[in-house]
């Protein structure tokens, strides 16, 4: 009897601790928001002549749908604050005011803190847009409740233009988890 109670036991706590476990493993598709400031670097800047380092402060809202464990796609849209001029490639300068950032991501999540991001868009602004490639990382440490502080670094590669990268930090909430 005593080896019965014991095996009874030994059986219902691992049949408890398999279904926590199956619990964390499931996953529930869900939607992200995020509010990110930051600073956007652009290293052919020009100023009153030169060509410069510029840092310009920048905001971001970003939506992302993670649709797997490890893969989300998302909408990530930033806008630097400032106007500024930029040499380009060919020595030609041109003038950027206050440009929008629309780009289509895809994300990777091998682990649970890290995304890397790869995406598709264009830069837009009143006096030209332009097309370009995103590649990124994000850091995403869970603060409470669907909340959580990220911090990401990007890099635009504008084509035929100018690149830029940006660092920001920000928060972002989960819904539907």
């Amino acid at each position: 009897m005593k080896q019965l109670v014991w095996t009874f036991l030994l059986l219902s706590y691992c049949s408890a601790f398999s279904q926590e476990n199956l619990q964390e493993e499931i996953f529930k598709p869900h939607h992200s928001v995020g509010i990110l400031l930051g600073h956007a670097q652009v290293r052919q800047g020009e100023n009153e002549g030169s060509i410069k380092w510029l840092t310009m402060p920048s905001f971001a809202l970003d939506y992302n749908y993670s649709f797997s464990k490890k893969w989300s796609v998302g909408l990530h849209n930033d806008i630097i604050l400032e106007n500024f001029r930029v040499e380009l490639f060919d020595k030609e300068v041109i003038e950027r005011e206050k440009p929008i950032a629309s780009v289509i991501t895809t994300g990777f999540k091998p682990e649970k803190h890290f995304t890397y991001q790869l995406g598709l868009g264009a830069e837009f602004s009143k006096e030209e847009n332009l097309a370009l490639i995103r590649v990124g990382v994000e850091y995403g440490l869970e603060i409470i409740n669907d909340w959580e502080f990220i911090a990401n670094l990007v890099y635009d590669l504008k084509w035929n233009a100018y690149d830029s990268f940006g660092l920001s930090v920000g928060i972002s909430k989960s819904f539907g988890k």
